[in-house]
This record gives structure tokens, C-alpha cells and sequence, in this order.
């Protein structure tokens, strides 16, 4: 059986997660050990591999009870309280907060006050419970109202001013459906039109890969889309895959790849979400060509 095979080169780790791991593993060239709150990145191969380095997982219960230590903050950011309780329990914090997210930590804090002399609502496009939103919301005491699909934009009140703002991970396309939804209610109840604000806050390095996602996915056979089973981004990434290529197949690591998803002649791109690491790509990559002779 003869297979081509292609790994994109636009799939791998975003800034945000190179630039948090690159952090914990320079502290941990000169340290045997490092706290990490929340898994550092969504995909248990790479996880694995720093553990094997020194990086722990830890919750917000172990957090409480350290004290005199170092903890990591993750790209996803966190909510004011984690700063506290670390100020609290004499923690020195290592913070890789994403860029990104941070500036739309602030951008949530700042328009909210404003939003509150008006009786606004302050609404999120994302996941709820996903480490992003949470920090999010922790901004302003959880204040918010969390969108996760369409139909959930019933809960607002559409007389009332509303923001809007997404998760940078979300797929663009989708959080722009949800704001014009809401500004056409705002418009049929005859609300404050002028006072329904959406806000571009999806990563722009992000939503970049939906489009070449499509085409990359059109112009191969089979796709193996690589990505841990707890990414939020690895859901709505794959989702594009499978849409322009029904056999578009996700996996985690190559001992799920079945062979019999290949035919002779086949083309397999391989692609991954932004918490896949690029040496997981080229792994699976190596063991596909066992198949192809």
C-alpha cells in the first residue's frame, strides 16, 4: 500500500503554550520540581513527557494548602483569587498567562465598570468551566452570563444593555452567528441597539487555522487530526476537519490509528490542535510511513 503523507505546517502549539512551556522547562533545568495550576496544556502525551521533567499538576485545593513554594500559572490565565491565595500562602508565581488572554482579562475588568452604571449585562462566548472563561469571569466577582451555544442567548434580557466578548479559542464564525442573533433580539424588542457592544477577542493566530483547516482538509484523502481529549480548541478544530472530510479521524496518540482507515494511493494530512505538540505530529507522521511500501 502506497500512502502519501503531509504534516501541516501551520498545526503545533500557539504562542502562547511554546512560550509556558519553554518558562517551566528553563525553571526546571536548575530545579528538580514545579507546581503547575491546571494541566500546563490539554493533551496527556506532552503532559506526560514534562512530568517526566519535574512538572506536577496540581487543583485549587492543593494550591490552599502549599506554602513557601512556586507555582506556574498556565496560558489560559487565572482568576484574581488564585493571585491572592499565592500572596496569602508566601507563593512565588511564575505567570505565563497568555498575552492574549491577559489584555482580555483587562479589557473584561475595564468595560464591565462602565457596564455597571448602565445596568448592563456582561456576557462570554466560551466553554464553561474552561480555565479561560473562569479567569474571565473571576474578573469581575462572576458577574457574567456564559454562552456556550445559541440557544442559550434566551437567558438575557434583551432590553437591557449588553457585551459581549469571546474565549480567544473559539471558532470566529460561530461567535459572530451569537452576536448578530443577540443585536437582532435587542432590535425586535425595541432595546438599546446603540448599547449591544461584540467584541473581536478570538486569537487572531487561532482563528487563522479555520480557513486553512478547510482547504488543508479538502485536499487530502484521510486527515489524523491530533489532539488530547480535554481541548476545548482540539473540539472546534476537528469539527472543520470532519466537515469538509468525512474521513477525517481524531486521535490522541498513534496506538489509535487504525490501518484500515487507508487505502492505496491515499493522501493522509495530519494536523493538530493548538496544544499539540509539533514532535507528536512528526511521531505519527514516522509511524504512518510504516504502512505505506
Amino acid at each position: 500500500m502506497k500512502l502519501k503523507i503531509d504534516i501541516d505546517t501551520h498545526s503545533g502549539f500557539c504562542y502562547g503554550v511554546v512560550r509556558a512551556i519553554e518558562q517551566a522547562e528553563k525553571y526546571l533545568e536548575k530545579n528538580s520540581e514545579l507546581h503547575s495550576l491546571g494541566s500546563i496544556v490539554h493533551n496527556s502525551t506532552e503532559i506526560s513527557r514534562l512530568k517526566e521533567k519535574g512538572l506536577n499538576t496540581i487543583n485549587y485545593d492543593e494550591l490552599s494548602r502549599m506554602r513557601d513554594s512556586v507555582v506556574f500559572i498556565r496560558a489560559h490565565g487565572e482568576p484574581p483569587s488564585s493571585y491572592k491565595t499565592a500572596r496569602e500562602n508566601n507563593l512565588t508565581v511564575i505567570d505565563c498567562t497568555c498575552p492574549v488572554v491577559l489584555k482580555l482579562q483587562e479589557r473584561v475588568k475595564n468595560n464591565y465598570k462602565e457596564l455597571k452604571k448602565v445596568n448592563g449585562q456582561l456576557v462570554i462566548f466560551g466553554k464553561v468551566g474552561h480555565a479561560e472563561v473562569n479567569g474571565l469571569i473571576g474578573q469581575v466577582e462572576g458577574d457574567a452570563v456564559i454562552i456556550e451555544k445559541m440557544k442559550d442567548i434566551e437567558v438575557l434580557d434583551f432590553k437591557r444593555p449588553i457585551y459581549i466578548f469571546s474565549q480567544t479559542t473559539k471558532d470566529p464564525e460561530i461567535y459572530k452567528q451569537v452576536c448578530d442573533a443577540i443585536k437582532e433580539r435587542v432590535a425586535s424588542v425595541e432595546g438599546p441597539v446603540e448599547s449591544f457592544k461584540a467584541f473581536n477577542t478570538t486569537c487572531g493566530q487561532v482563528s487563522s487555522r479555520h480557513p486553512h483547516l478547510k482547504e488543508f482538509s479538502k485536499s487530502h484523502s484521510v486527515i489524523i487530526f491530533v489532539s488530547g481529549k480535554e481541548s476545548s480548541n482540539g473540539k472546534i478544530l476537528y469539527d472543520v476537519c470532519l466537515k469538509e472530510n468525512p474521513r477525517s479521524y481524531k486521535i490522541e496518540s498513534k496506538d489509535e490509528i487504525d490501518p484500515s482507515w487507508f487505502r492505496d494511493g491515499d493522501s493522509i494530512g495530519i494536523c493538530g490542535a493548538t496544544s499539540t505538540p509539533k514532535w507528536l505530529l512528526e511521531e505519527i507522521g514516522e509511524h504512518l510511513r510504516q504502512f505505506s511500501s
